[in-house]
């Protein structure tokens, strides 16, 4: 009854998506952060498992240890999941999407009145004859 009026923060649309935005970038990096942990940690298990515990010792393609191209392959794994989240997701974020889809929009938008157009040509609507509409309190011969 005599409770004070409360304000309470809105956020409108564009600021509710930049947030959006902000935490989908933050969670990308964490998770690329995580991936180079996971990187280092598995890269120094293959040279243990190859030096110290002679895993696969023999084996060596192109005269280079095997655990060289296990890394290596990883490191390129490693390197494109930083180009997508450092280079690509800078430049084709949410307004981005935004606008490709609303080009794409107004395309079909024109492509729709161009059918359109084309249909009315080739078929016509036939034209309505007028409706004698009568009055019911009027006389019909007046």
């Amino acid at each position: 009854m005599f409770s004070k009026k409360q304000e309470t923060t809105k956020i409108d649309r564009e600021q509710r998506e930049l947030i959006e935005y902000a935490q989908y970038r933050v969670k990308q990096k964490k998770n690329l952060f995580r991936h180079f942990v996971v990187f280092l940690a598995g890269a120094v298990l293959l040279i243990i498992l190859n030096k110290f515990l002679d895993f696969g010792a023999d084996f060596r393609p192109g005269q280079v240890d095997w655990f060289v191209w296990a890394i290596l392959i990883w490191f390129f794994l490693f390197l494109i999941h930083f180009l997508n989240v450092f280079l690509l997701g800078s430049f084709m974020n949410k307004k981005w999407e935004h606008e490709q889809v609303d080009k794409l929009v107004t395309k079909q938008k024109a492509k729709i009145v161009k059918l359109q157009e084309q249909v009315d040509r080739e078929h016509p609507l036939p034209e309505q004859q007028k409706t004698f509409i009568s009055r019911p309190d009027e006389p019909l011969n007046s």
